[in-house]
């Protein structure tokens, strides 16, 4: 089980990462004021279109390389992924934050990051 402790913790180890708040106030986390994380609680439709499966705890919402890596990792862990119709056509997948190890949270924020770094920046961080 990860906590927001562990998103800040882990988000903010990758280069050139800040923290702050989305136009709602919440927290999330850029590279080059790029959006790689952040907290995306459930709106009424999202609960709406879950209905039993909608997750009662905290949703993190992380950038993804594209629309199959978001597909894939819904059917591999529905459990862990999911996704709405708001983020139809977006490089982006919601988590159960409840339900994702911290040593799988690392990797997806490092790949998260990785989609939204500069190319400079990424070439610097995997030498």
């Amino acid at each position: 089980m990860a906590t927001w402790d562990d998103v800040r913790r882990l988000a903010l180890a990758l280069p050139e990462t800040a923290e702050r708040p989305s136009y709602e106030g919440l927290p999330a986390w850029r590279v080059n004021d790029k959006a790689f994380a952040w907290d995306r609680p459930l709106r009424g439709k999202d609960r709406d279109v879950l209905g039993d499966a909608a997750p009662s705890g905290p949703v993190l919402g992380v950038s993804v390389a594209d629309e199959g890596v978001k597909q894939a990792l819904v059917a591999d862990d529905p459990a862990v992924y999911f996704t709405t119709p708001h983020f139809d056509g977006y490089a982006a997948v919601l988590v159960r934050l409840d339900d994702i190890a911290a040593d799988e949270l690392g990797e997806l924020l490092t790949e998260a990051w990785l989609c939204r770094a500069p190319k400079r920046l990424v070439r610097d961080f995997r030498r």
